[in-house]
């Protein structure tokens, strides 16, 4: 039902928002149960020449690998990723400083997918991620997106810690969660261009990201609970920022924001593809209103 050059985007909001992107559609897959209910996206596809297929809601369970897709699947053509490169030009562009987000090594495709959702939300440029040991993006990870993995640039890069220097020397301060911080990130000056980095469920910043970075924050916990959820940790931290750089003279810390990043310059080390290109119009789509985890 889905070929290799091909990917599964499951769920409501995910399809609407993939249809949104412009991605390059294929089939969109409905239950005949929840056919009436989703009448707009079929609509939509027809209009588009996409294929409507039903298929039994078991069959579409086996094959999107999850059953909360509510009766609706895109069959899309496979994800083209970014490079760290161009999530610093679509800053520039915006006028912005960069704001990235990386991952260490998450473990749960939950965690990931709704990390996702609050980066985008965040105003997070791009998303960095290694291409071993890291939570893939299944269409359970989408789906908990709710399809903010269809706005955000996402980077896979092989070397992490050096893809971390490599920003580093661009200008960009790289900011880790980490639980035994001295510093809270309310004490923290977390202006100008940033990359926030999350550490996995279990284990936290490995070592060699850990090095890269050149400030270590923690929330502050009251409770009996000694830690949070890497996507909770994550989101609370992403959202500091952005409010920070809404309100750059309120922000906390000493000093002024970091400098801006250098000229861009070729990355080959981590050049790969560019953003999707896609057949669809933007016509549906109403969007919904750490280690050891920070």
């Amino acid at each position: 039902m889905v070929a290799d050059d091909e990917e599964l985007v499951a769920g409501r909001h995910p399809v609407e928002e993939a249809f949104v992107a412009g991605r390059a559609a294929r089939r969109l897959l409905v239950t005949p149960q929840r056919r009436d209910a989703l009448e707009r996206l079929v609509l939509h596809a027809t209009a588009l020449r996409i294929p409507v297929v039903e298929v039994e809601g078991g069959t579409l369970t086996a094959t999107v690998g999850f059953d909360g897709h509510q009766g609706v699947a895109l069959v899309v053509a496979a994800r083209r990723f970014a490079a760290p490169d161009e999530i610093l030009a679509r800053a520039i562009g915006r006028g912005e400083a960069p704001f990235l987000v990386a991952l260490d090594s998450l473990e749960d495709p939950q965690n990931l997918g709704s990390l996702l959702r609050s980066a985008e939300a965040a105003g997070v440029h791009g998303v960095l991620f290694p291409t071993r040991r890291q939570a893939p993006l299944s269409p359970a990870a989408v789906k908990a997106s709710a399809g903010a993995s269809e706005h955000l640039l996402l980077a896979p890069v092989d070397d992490l810690p050096g893809a971390l220097a490599a920003l580093h020397v661009r200008g960009l301060r790289i900011v880790g969660a980490d639980a035994d911080a001295a510093q809270t990130y309310r004490e923290a000056d977390l202006r100008g261009p940033l990359v926030l980095v999350v550490g996995s469920e279990g284990r936290g910043l490995a070592p060699p990201v850990r090095r890269r970075c050149d400030l270590l924050v923690r929330i502050p916990m009251r409770g009996r609970i000694a830690s949070l959820n890497a996507a909770v940790a994550g989101s609370i931290l992403a959202f500091e920022v952005a409010a920070q750089r809404t309100d750059p003279e309120g922000a906390p810390g000493q000093g002024p924001a970091a400098s801006p990043p250098r000229p861009l310059q070729p990355s080959p080390a981590h050049e790969m593809s560019g953003e999707p290109a896609g057949n669809g119009t933007p016509e549906p789509g109403a969007k919904d209103g750490t280690g050891r985890d920070a």
